[in-house]
């Protein structure tokens, strides 16, 4: 008996994907019923979860329509739709937002991880040493597969999940993904969301040490004044320019580009395209033949600029964790005071 190739296009015309037998789906999953036929960027979409892969589209852009040079670093929210549910591979969820958003509702199966008071202001060996360990204890604490992909998130593509994203690359730790628009995407979709807690355990999983992806106050002094150094402050432009002072002293480290964290998103709340973040930082002079280091006030909102560098393909970003807080803090340390415009 003649099956058409779901794959191929009309016989009669050669366009268009051919009727795809329902019947013969159903038979070959053991689906009886087709509750919900949804058909998205080459899934199935069957009873809201459970997702059968079908087609792959074969224009590559569908596959990544922002343009990324590092796509896999992100994940959408009809891709994690299709990946959580029985059946499914282990993914492990990272909910990133304080106790009471997740307590609220949640992405099925996440585990809860909140990192937002958890700061380094001292990036001297022993007490960076201290704190990398307590933070890779977290990790392994709240189930971090050491061969699965973890994915994090908060209500948007914010900086709690992209900090968890760079302590979890600076560990080594691969794949780990951010999920594109946050929890508030999903539920803005009307996805699933639950109000279970899923009680985690530790699989055994090492940090390790990605030195690079990292900076120290000891790294940025010494890189000062090299023509292979970008210095990318993400604070706000009050915080810049030392009219917000939030340390002992205001201002910036010495030769700074301000790009506030914020132009990285969206009014979605997601990441902008790829010619969008890379207009931004190339017009700015952050281009990726340099080594950038971004810096904020204690590593977060670098985080997130960090991650918008890395779907650019640039190779060498490293996020000074210590940030303003630190350098602001040691009157040591060089700044400058830049002037408003």
């Amino acid at each position: 008996m003649f099956r058409p190739d779901p794959f191929a296009g009309s016989p009669s015309t050669g366009r268009g994907p051919a009727l795809l037998c329902v019947s013969a789906l159903c038979r070959s999953t053991g689906v009886q019923w087709l509750t919900r036929l949804d058909r998205v960027k080459g899934f199935l979409a069957l009873s809201g979860t459970r997702r059968v892969r079908i087609e792959k589209e074969l224009n590559p852009e569908n596959d990544n329509p922002k343009g990324y040079a590092n796509p896999e670093l992100l994940i959408t929210t009809d891709e994690l739709d299709g990946r959580i549910g029985p059946g499914s591979e282990r993914l492990v969820l990272l909910d990133l937002r304080p106790a009471e958003a997740f307590a609220d509702g949640h992405v099925p199966s996440a585990v809860h991880l909140d990192l937002f008071g958890v700061s380094l202001i001292d990036t001297d060996p022993a007490p960076l040493s201290a704190f990398l360990w307590m933070i890779g204890h977290l990790l392994d604490s709240r189930g971090v597969d050491p061969s699965g992909t973890v994915v994090v998130y908060d209500e948007q593509s914010g900086i709690r999940a992209a900090r968890a994203f760079w302590f979890l690359e600076f560990f080594g730790h691969s794949p780990v993904r951010q999920l594109d628009g946050g929890f508030g995407a999903w539920a803005r979709e009307g996805r699933i969301v639950s109000r279970d807690s899923v009680p985690p355990k530790s699989r055994g999983w090492k940090a390790g040490r990605v030195s690079e992806r990292l900076a120290t106050w000891r790294d940025v002094r010494d890189s000062l004044g090299s023509p292979d150094l970008a210095v990318l402050d993400t604070r706000s432009e009050g915080e810049y320019c030392g009219t917000t002072v939030r340390a002992k002293r205001g201002g910036a480290v010495p030769g700074a580009v301000n790009i506030e964290w914020t132009q990285n998103l969206g009014k979605d709340g997601a990441f902008k395209p790829a010619a969008e973040l890379r207009a931004l930082y190339e017009g700015a002079g952050i281009t990726p033949d340099k080594q950038v280091i971004t810096y904020c006030q204690g590593g977060y909102r670098a985080a997130n600029s960090y991650l918008a560098l890395r779907l650019l393909g640039y190779p060498r970003v490293r996020n000074y964790i210590g940030s303003w807080k630190e350098w602001g803090d040691r009157n040591d340390l060089p700044i400058e005071v830049p002037e408003t415009f």
